[in-house]
């Protein structure tokens, strides 16, 4: 019989007890997610450059490795740790400078794409390795020039943030394969310098500190192997040989022949999903690089099997499994889709919509700042990580899993980039706008983001663009062209349903009232809606809506900033009506929503409580109910004053 999964994925309302949480773990049930069955490899060294390349595979179908997307920093002879949802690419060496690097990117197992900053190793090092359990990673074996050491670094999966010193290996070596269960990690031999080639095996407690002790010996000494693992049993193969050995890992002793590889190699990737072990690439001996995959069954004995090829030959390569043994058999839900607060919330395509807001970037002063706020409940902004670019006058678009930043200021860039709103972290570059601007209004529904118009240079005069990118919002890409704006127009201000986009006001440099309107699944040119209550822009991403309707806040009006609030119903055309008054006059907040909620930030007004009397920065959040008419209510304030912000959410009035 098939395993429930709890929640029950079948539930569409998104209603769900912590009780659930622990069925999966202490009874029957399981949260098998998109990529439960996912290895990634990374790294790599073609002669003479090391690579950024990072591909996957699914472990329990035979087949060649798929594009998955690039690291920050092109690198070979690092390690990998992770859970079920995140893996964490370490260290390395950059080929041809030679260079070691403490640099740890990360990645989602189930969102191909670009790796994002993660933080730091506590030393320069390559030829790491690591093991992990849904918490926690270790990362062992630094090399430094001329030099071994035996450290052991310490991270916690779910938070970005540098690693930390924790313990040390039995002696200083390098080139050690790493596997283990949620209670152990296994180090599997290494090299010293100038010993050479080691067969020891040490183990440590995830659970506690102390240095690494003695496991007993692997059947002969080697660098450079590869290391994955079940539950119960941890297996090390190559290493300049075609030998595979196993242990079982909740015992002490020596390892025991399983087979041997389908040829000698070292400098393999690897993976697992707790019954199937693959090795990836490598070099031969005779410095052959080589791109297949073999594959064992962990359980068993016996000689590896092909299962496939990389795109390229290689070696020096690193990966992880999804469902690696480290990882209980059935993992709970993913501790990332609860909000940054610790407030559980509802995620994406699992079980509904979620409520949380992003205010990105902007300021003066260009930041990368990331706020977070959750939209049905005031309080003041949390830190979140930090855009790829640091910018201002963006424009900002989401669908339930994604947020986007696109078109910034300080210079006009044609950047784009993206993060998850379930985790805390650093967003990734996602692709390029079809021409370079900023102060351009965006929109989305569920499936695409649009950004429309702008500002294609600063100098005067403006060179103002018509043109309507889109993105689709699940791949990643360049954006294609949809169309040209009706009116062409820089800061128009955008809502939308998931049928139809409405972008209001802007400025051309005249100040316009035109509202225009595109639909979203399609391309094609805008067509007139009507008129806002009076001409006005900048509002760049001062939009909000629920399924039903749009309301446009602030913008100049005459060169003056405003309080004007604006509404239309999104699916007839016609000119809006007012609906009430914003916390300040101001030409540049942003908005988010949840598609009750409207929540405005980024005013821009010098006069406003703590403002920037020079820039008139704003720290102050405030909202609306977007049913109802009337003036805004205090939300909370941003962690720092800033304006022209990019706004973004994961259950904005475009997703029903």
């Amino acid at each position: 019989m098939a395993k429930t999964s709890y929640p029950d994925k079948s539930n569409t309302r998104g209603v769900w007890k912590l009780k659930d949480i622990t069925r999966n773990k202490l009874t029957d049930g399981t949260w098998i997610g998109s990529a439960q069955d996912r290895s990634i490899q990374s790294m790599g060294l073609i002669s003479p450059a090391s690579i950024n390349t990072m591909e996957y595979v699914s472990i329990s179908t035979l087949g060649d490795s798929v594009d998955f997307g690039d690291l920050s920093q092109a690198r070979h002879a690092g390690g990998c740790v992770g859970n079920s949802i995140r893996g964490i690419f370490v260290g390395g060496m950059v080929q041809p400078s030679n260079p070691g690097v403490n640099t740890m990117d990360y990645v989602h197992a189930a969102s191909l794409g670009n790796a994002a900053d993660f933080g730091d190793l506590t030393e320069t090092g390559w030829l790491v390795n690591g093991h992990a359990n849904d918490t926690k990673g270790r990362v062992a074996g630094f090399r430094a020039v001329n030099a071994s050491t035996g450290s052991i670094n310490d991270l916690t999966i779910a938070t970005t943030g540098n690693a930390v010193d924790f313990s040390n290996l039995s002696d200083a070596r390098f080139g050690t394969g790493a596997a283990g269960s949620s209670t152990r990690a296994i180090f599997f031999g290494g090299y010293t310098v100038p010993a050479g080639a080691k067969n020891v095996i040490d183990f440590q407690d995830m659970a506690s500190g102390g240095n690494a002790i003695d496991f007993g010996d692997l059947t002969t000494a080697r660098n450079d192997c590869s290391a994955i693992s079940s539950t119960t049993r941890g297996v090390a193969a190559g290493g300049g040989s075609n030998v595979i050995d196993y242990i079982t890992i909740s015992g002490l002793g020596n390892a025991t022949d399983f087979g041997d590889l389908v040829r000698a190699k070292g400098g393999m990737g690897e993976g697992s999903n707790n019954t199937r072990g693959i090795f990836s690439a490598g070099t031969e001996p005779d410095d052959t690089l080589r791109a297949e995959i073999d594959y064992i069954t962990i359980s068993s004995t016996g000689d590896a099997a092909d299962f496939g090829d990389m795109t390229s030959n290689r070696f020096n390569v690193t990966g992880w499994g999804t469902r690696h043994g480290g990882l209980d058999e059935f993992s709970t839900r993913a501790p990332e889709q609860y909000s940054p607060t610790g407030r559980p919330i509802v995620f994406g395509d699992e079980v509904g919509l979620g409520d949380v807001g992003l205010f990105m970037s902007g300021g003066y002063g260009y930041v990368k700042t990331i706020d977070y706020v959750s939209i049905s409940s005031a309080g003041s902004g949390v830190d979140f990580g930090d855009t790829a670019t640091s910018g201002s006058h963006m424009g900002g678009a989401g669908s339930s899993t994604r947020a986007f930043v696109a078109g910034y200021s300080g210079p006009i860039a044609n950047n784009i980039d993206y993060g998850l709103f379930a985790t805390k972290g650093n967003h990734a570059d996602f692709g390029n706008l079809t021409v370079a601007r900023d102060k351009i209004g965006s929109l989305s529904n569920n499936t695409r983001a649009c950004f429309l118009g702008g500002r294609g240079q600063s100098s005067s005069p403006e060179s103002l663009q018509n043109v309507i990118d889109y993105i689709t919002m699940a791949t990643i890409g360049n954006a294609s062209d949809f169309g040209d704006l009706a009116a062409t127009t820089q800061v128009g201000m955008g809502v939308a349903n998931n049928t139809r986009g409405v972008l209001g006001g802007g400025k051309t440099p005249s100040y316009l009232n035109v509202i225009q309107y595109i639909t979203i699944g399609s391309t094609g040119n805008a067509s007139d809606f009507g008129d806002l209550s009076v001409a006005r822009g900048p509002g760049g991403g001062t939009g909000v809506s629920s399924s039903t309707r749009g309301v446009y806040a602030g913008g100049e009006i005459s060169g003056a900033n405003s309080d004007v609030m604006d509404y239309i119903t999104i699916a007839s055309a016609g000119n809006a009506s007012d609906f009430g008054d914003l916390q300040f006059v101001t030409g540049w907040a942003s908005g988010l929503d949840n598609g009750t909620r409207g929540v405005f930030s980024g005013f821009n007004n010098t006069g406003a409580p703590g403002a920037d009397t020079t820039f008139g920065n704003c720290p102050q959040i405030s909202y609306i109910t977007i049913a109802s008419t009337g003036d805004y209510t205090d939300f909370g304030d941003l962690t720092a004053r800033r304006y022209g912000l990019a706004a973004a959410s994961n259950a904005h009035g475009a997703l029903s």
